[in-house]
């Protein structure tokens, strides 16, 4: 399981990396992996500001359907237009090209709350 140390993670298997003011947001290989092959996500929340912990979107696999949690609090900028037609990008690169969202934040300590490489790991076993 790949879980890159660069990054922050949410109990809801949710990744974050951030440039600046801006944070790039998708599922972890984990989870993923969980869900099995995803055939279509979700996103109707471009243009709102959400509060950490807020539903996103959704993503679709074959046998189930689950949520998507806001990280931290923000306002969706930005949906990965390239998942709309191949959901499938979420399974085979979930960390790169299978990206959901960018969000600009609007409270940058929350990442503080989050969790780093090693305790995801220790979260997921």
């Amino acid at each position: 399981m790949n879980i890159p140390n660069d990054l922050k993670y949410t109990k809801d298997h949710e990744w974050v990396r951030v440039d600046g003011e801006i944070a790039t947001v998708g599922i972890t290989d984990f989870a993923q992996g969980e869900l099995g092959d995803i055939v279509f996500v979700e996103v109707e929340t471009e243009g709102e500001s959400l509060d950490r912990e807020e539903t996103f979107g959704s993503v679709e696999a074959v046998k189930t359907v689950s949520d998507l949690f806001m990280p931290v609090s923000g306002e969706v900028i930005e949906f990965n237009e390239e998942i709309e037609s191949s959901p499938e990008l979420v399974n085979e690169d979930p960390y790169g090209k299978g990206w959901m969202i960018k969000i600009q934040l609007s409270d940058s300590s929350e990442l503080d709350d989050l969790l780093d490489a090693e305790a995801y790991s220790e979260l997921v076993g």
